[in-house]
């Protein structure tokens, strides 16, 4: 049976690809995208998410939630790398979408409908799952497993010193969400810019022939463009992917359970994700941080499943 998944983002190049793969994969079943601001702002990841969807064409369509913006958002998002429209401008048509449900109710509802079988892959801040909490807190009891992609455990962030992007932008949700009761394991950018691709992803994608392979070759070369301009680095990762071949291969990854917690006032450090490594921490312990992956099986796996993707839309 395919398991039931939820996924929260704001595309962003690495989010699209990451739901480009879990849309196609047999082995998941996405009930449903909510979106919130981070890379774009949340009516704009709304409108990205349902670019893709037309363009796609999965053979199952998903329920499309739209966020709000939390109220003290950073001046700082993601269009530095990803481009104005969050997707390197690559002109996709956004057709219009009536009567779109909230993220936080769309989250609620699918917890209720299949309580505790629905697992949230979470891309992007938490706001939108911060609020599902807050509005229904029943509902954290029905999520089957919360996995976090963001955070950086060893204190080198990649938007401030000390900050993950994800953690920067909306902190008192992300604190709000890794106290929360729930089953979670975190996967920080420690871990996910261990797999990094080069130019040479360009031959090995599928062709420009099917619909997949065609977003794909107009989307990559602004994030390669982006990376060599602002951070002097050839290669990219892709968080997003890395998130979902841990739902389908989680095999391939290593945890451990941590008390963690994000800081929520500093200016210096605000989103800094803090590992209390004491043995008589007080902090929760019920928050798996993945520290160890398989670099090329994943990357290995990242292609395959982008392939299959590429096949189903030829």
């Amino acid at each position: 049976m395919a398991r039931k998944v939820i996924i929260d983002c704001d595309p962003g190049i690495d989010d699209a690809i990451g739901l480009i793969m879990a849309l196609f994969d047999p082995r998941l079943e996405v009930v449903a995208v909510t979106t919130c601001s981070g890379t774009v702002e949340a009516d704009q990841a709304c409108q990205n998410v349902s670019a893709l969807l037309d363009k796609l064409d999965p053979p199952r369509l998903p329920r499309l939630g739209v966020g709000l913006d939390p109220d003290d958002a950073p001046v700082n998002d993601g269009r530095l790398l990803h481009g104005p429209d969050g997707l390197g401008n690559v002109g996709l048509v956004r057709p219009q979408r009536q009567h779109l449900m909230n993220s936080d109710k769309l989250i609620i509802d699918r917890l209720k409908a299949d309580p505790e079988e629905v697992s949230i892959l979470c891309m992007g801040p938490l706001t939108g799952v911060a609020r599902a909490f807050q509005r229904d807190p029943s509902v954290i009891g029905l999520v089957d497993q919360l996995i976090i992609l963001g955070g950086a455990p060893s204190g080198i962030g990649d938007v401030t010193a000390a900050a993950e992007f994800n953690m920067h932008f909306d902190p008192s949700s992300a604190a709000l969400v890794i106290q929360s009761p729930t089953t979670k394991t975190l996967i920080p950018i420690d871990v996910t810019n261990q797999v990094t691709f080069d130019l040479n992803m360009l031959a090995q994608i599928p062709s420009k022939h099917s619909r997949v392979g065609e977003l794909l070759h107009a989307m990559l070369p602004q994030l390669f463009r982006a990376y060599r301009q602002h951070r002097a680095q050839e290669s990219i990762p892709l968080q997003g992917a890395v998130g979902v071949i841990y739902l389908t291969e989680p095999e391939l990854f290593g945890c451990e359970a941590h008390a963690l917690a994000i800081e929520e006032l500093g200016t210096i450090t605000r989103g800094a994700t803090v590992v209390d490594r004491r043995p008589f921490a007080t902090v929760s312990r019920e928050l798996e941080v993945a520290d160890r992956i398989e670099n090329e099986a994943v990357r290995d796996a990242v292609y395959n499943s982008l392939k299959f993707a590429g096949q189903c839309t030829e």
